[in-house]
């Protein structure tokens, strides 16, 4: 893939919390060698005259936008789940909506092709199955771990919910669907890690199959939230890309380390990057997204593993 250098994207989860001017941030961004970047959830309204300087003069191209980017005024941190679409309470729902019309705005305003998004979580009043969905035999070795009829007793619970959480989540997304037309962006849905956030893994694909021909989402696929699964025997990596490599636009790429860490440096940990590779197309977005806590050092190793094996 001889164009992977120039577009390989780091996100600014990287490094957006150290900067308070965002020209500086991105200029940052390109010394490392990148030529893209991902406008991540941590972008504060302070960095975007920034941005949009750094964008005008050709510092940098932007990949792909994070919702919710910018972060609403009075934010200062990360917050991607701050309001959700599968939320019960309409007040939620119409927040969700609004911040994530002005972030495709933007994501349009910088050129960006893609905006990622989180789609909600299921929330349960009493008795939450996430402890036991999320149980390791590591970790219950010295108790006893749950039943294969407790964790099929709680898989149960859940997929009763998200049911009734899902027809939320869709008419979210369809009241986007305009925007995104008009700016010429494609929503994508990200895997995620948590028990609890939809869609559930094995029921992405009728998620999208829910949706009219032609409209503007695809699939997000986030390397360690996969492995995270994977380890914890409730996905199959390989069959899950499988699954989905029809409805592929990006990937979000970083490894899974021994403590199941993820945003580790890819290839030192247990993320199969040459499998993966097998699912990269030309046209796909491929963002970088490692933990702040890395050095400059280990970015440049992470860029370089990955022109190596994703090739």
């Amino acid at each position: 893939m001889s164009d992977l250098s120039s577009r390989l994207s780091l996100s600014t989860c990287w490094c957006s919390h150290r900067h308070s001017d965002g020209y500086e941030m991105l200029a940052e961004i390109r010394e490392m060698g990148f030529h893209r970047t991902e406008l991540s959830h941590g972008v504060r309204v302070e960095l975007v005259p920034g941005i949009i300087k750094a964008v005008e003069e050709g510092i940098i191209d932007i990949s792909s936008v994070h919702n919710f980017c910018p972060l609403p005024g009075t934010v200062q941190h990360a917050a991607p789940n701050l309001f959700e679409p599968s939320a019960r309470e309409k007040a939620e729902r119409s927040l969700w909506l609004m911040h994530s019309r002005r972030t495709l705005e933007f994501a349009a305003r910088v050129g960006a092709r893609h905006v990622v998004m989180h789609s909600g979580s299921v929330k349960f009043r009493f008795r939450s199955p996430e402890t036991i969905l999320n149980s390791k035999p590591a970790e219950d070795s010295l108790s006893n771990p749950p039943s294969a009829k407790d964790s099929e007793r709680a898989l149960n619970r859940l997929r009763s919910k998200a049911a009734k959480t899902m027809p939320r989540v869709l008419a979210a997304y369809e009241q986007l669907f305009p925007a995104a037309l008009s700016h010429g962006l494609i929503l994508g849905s990200e895997n995620r890690e948590g028990a609890l956030e939809v869609p559930l893994d094995d029921e992405f694909l009728s998620f999208f199959e829910a949706f009219p021909e032609g409209s503007p989402v695809g699939y997000w696929h986030d390397t360690g939230h996969a492995r995270i699964k994977h380890l914890a025997g409730r996905l199959d990596h390989e069959r899950h890309l499988t699954e989905l490599s029809d409805r592929l636009i990006g990937f979000h790429l970083h490894d899974v380390n021994e403590a199941g860490k993820d945003h580790q440096v890819p290839g030192t940990g247990s993320v199969d990057f040459k499998m993966v590779a097998r699912f990269v197309r030309p046209h796909h977005t491929l963002v970088l997204e490692p933990s702040p806590k890395l050095s400059a050092e280990e970015i440049l190793q992470s860029r370089s593993y990955l022109l190596d094996n994703l090739a």
